[in-house]
Order: structure tokens, then sequence, then C-alpha cells
């Protein structure tokens, strides 16, 4: 097998113009330099360079062996490179743009532990529901909530989550107003809604029958927190990602309704310029942002006190 070391020592000697060049370029005794590259002249069995005292040329294999060999120094030093990249802590300023429902139960209780692993980062964080030019407005990264396929862009995507959107109700809702054993029983059930032009669900199960209901409309908003607390104030069904029902489902302040039906799903993605996601501040966020998520990141109580 190759010593690489061989290699650095035969392409260094090369590169230097010779054995006394290469050994002050590397601080090694000339003889060091000549022995090494001797040894690999005899490890491969074949003369790799022609050796007079005035000249040092390479045989016509040493000139493929060297183009080889340059090629392999080059990638080890990449590889060197890319530790070096990871081990140095990230600093400096990273903008993220993001909706309101992400911000609040994606992004909210991470940055924290975010701010605490890099304490040298700096996070600006620009919450609107309205379309964001990352390139134009200077953001490195925007985090979305989407049901279908983002348009075609220059963006680096990244897939954060899929979740399902489930129906939930408070205990005392059920408990006041039964718990529905179909979709269609929901006609005779109060809906919370967040859109006032929208006023049925369309569900589906494992089995892939759709069925479109019509709760009796309770209440209307167009933002999760308030369509959350309603939930849990009893005044009906509601159809919410699992993100944002997950803590008042796990402390008994929401329950599944309908548990064999969903009403589609979510995808949260991230997105970033090609560019500005090869920056080491900006990469450490987008790995931090993509690492598994645990209940236990979603601190109970974090919202609710």
């Amino acid at each position: 097998m190759l010593n690489l070391n061989d290699l650095q020592f035969f392409t260094q000697a090369v590169d230097s113009g010779g054995f006394a060049s290469a050994a002050r370029r590397l601080g090694f005794p000339k003889s060091t330099i000549s022995k090494r590259v001797a040894a690999l002249e005899a490890t491969l069995g074949v003369q790799l360079i022609h050796r007079t005292s005035r000249n040092f040329t390479l045989t016509d294999v040493g000139r493929d062996v060297y183009d080889h060999a340059r090629a392999a120094m080059i990638e080890a030093e990449a590889a060197e490179a890319v530790v070096h990249r990871r081990l140095a802590e990230p600093s400096g300023i990273v903008r993220i743009t993001t909706s309101v429902p992400t911000a609040q139960f994606r992004l909210a209780p991470r940055l924290p532990l975010l701010a605490r692993q890099y304490p040298k980062l700096r996070v600006q964080l620009h919450v609107t529901d309205r379309f964001v030019d990352l390139v134009q407005d200077g953001f490195d990264i925007a985090v979305r909530s989407h049901f279908g396929p983002l348009p075609d862009s220059d963006l680096v995507h990244r897939r954060m989550g899929k979740e399902k959107i489930t129906l939930v109700a408070a205990p005392s809702y059920i408990a006041e107003r039964g718990e529905p054993a179909t979709p269609e029983a929901l006609s005779d059930h109060e809906g919370l809604f967040n859109n006032m032009t929208i006023k049925a669900w369309r569900l589906s199960d494992a089995e892939g029958r759709t069925v479109e209901v019509t709760p009796q409309p309770r209440l209307y908003a167009d933002e999760s927190v308030p369509l959350l607390m309603a939930a849990e104030a009893g005044l009906g069904v509601v159809c919410l990602p699992e993100m944002i029902s997950a803590q008042a489902r796990r402390q008994g302040r929401l329950v599944r309704v309908l548990p064999g039906w969903t009403a589609g799903s979510v995808i949260t993605s991230i997105l970033t310029p090609q560019k500005r996601g090869q920056l080491p501040a900006v990469r450490a966020v987008i790995d931090f942002l993509l690492q598994k998520e645990t209940v236990d990141t979603y601190a109970a109580g974090w919202m609710h006190g």
C-alpha cells in the first residue's frame, strides 16, 4: 500500500524543482526527502525521477504519477479545510424571515437553544406573512410553510419537517357536545375556521377515502393562536397542524377528534441563496434547524407558563 506521506514528499520535490528546495520548504533534511521518494519508487516498482548532479526531471510514468499524487494532495487539503471550518465557532449576524405561526411554534422554542450553542451568533428574526425576496431584501434564510411544491427558483431548498393537519377540540367541548363518530357527524358541531370564505373541511383517511364536511361556523380567525385558544376554551372543533396543537394535546387541554382522518399536511422548508448558504454562520444555523426535533425541544409550558 502506498504511503501518502511519500506522495507528499514526491509532489513537494517536483513542485520545488529538487530535493534541496523541497527540504527547505518542508523543514526536513535533504536526505529524508530523497529516501522517501526512493521508497515510493520501490513500492511502485518504477523510476519516477531522472537524477543527476545538475538535472531533476520526471520520467514519463513519473509525470502521470505526479498528476494523480497532486490531485490526492489537493483532496487531502480540502478534507482538512472542511474539518477546520466545522470546528471554527460560527459568528456574525444571520438574518431569518418567516411567517407568524412558524415563528411562534417552530422557531421561538429553538432560537434560545441556538443562541446558547453559538454565543457569537447574532440572529435577526423578521416575522411577516407577506412575501419576502431573500436576495433583494438581504435575508440569509427563509423558513416557509407550504401545502404544495414551492415554485422553481435559484434558492436552495431543505425540508425542515412535514406534519399532518388534524382535528382537535377541548375535553369540555366533547363532554358537552359528544364526540363525532364519523366525519359527516361534524355537521352538528361548532367549527373554528381560519378563513371566512372557506366553510368546509376536506378530510381523508389512510385508505384514501375523502369527504367534505361543513361544521357550523362559530368563530373565524386568520391567526393560529386565537384559534388554538378558542378551541381550548371549548368553543368548537378546529383543524390545526400537529405542531401547533402538540403542547395542548400533551397537557390535556385538547384531544384529537376523528383520529383516523386528517385535513391534509403542511411542509416547512428552509430556503437560502446559494452563496449565502455557504457562509459558516448561515450553514451552522441551517444545520441546527434541521436537527431532528423532539418533544423535549418544545419545553412544556413555554407559551402558557
